[in-house]
C-alpha cells in the first residue's frame, strides 16, 4: 500500500516480535537513509492461531489494494503477493 503495509511474521523462536520488527523497522530506515520519520512508533499484532485465521488474514492483505481502489484485481497490484514479482514462503506447519 502506498501509505502502509501489512505482513504476516512467523519469528523465528528465539526472536520476539517486538525486536522482528526492530530489525525490520531498522533496516528499512538505515537502507533509505532519510531523516523523516516513516515509521510510526508502533504496530498493531494479532495471533493467527488456526489455519482458517490465516486464510482470512492473507485473504484481507491480498485484496487490500483493491479495496483501496488502487487496481481491479489484486494481482494487478505490483507489490501484492499474489503478482509474480514476490516470493512468498509458505504458512507455517501448524498452519497448512
Amino acid at each position: 500500500m502506498p501509505d502502509h503495509l501489512h505482513a504476516i511474521l512467523t519469528p523465528a523462536p528465539e526472536v520476539s516480535l517486538e525486536k522482528a520488527m526492530q530489525y525490520i523497522k531498522g533496516g528499512f530506515s538505515f537502507r533509505l537513509k532519510s531523516r523523516l520519520d516513516v515509521w510510526s512508533r508502533s504496530f498493531n499484532e494479532s495471533q493467527i492461531l488456526t489455519k482458517e485465521d490465516f486464510e482470512a488474514c492473507r485473504a484481507y492483505i491480498e485484496h487490500n489494494p483493491v479495496r483501496a481502489h488502487l487496481n481491479e484485481l489484486s494481482e494487478d497490484y505490483k507489490y501484492s503477493s499474489l503478482s509474480q514479482n514476490w516470493m512468498v514462503e509458505p504458512p507455517p506447519l501448524h498452519l497448512r
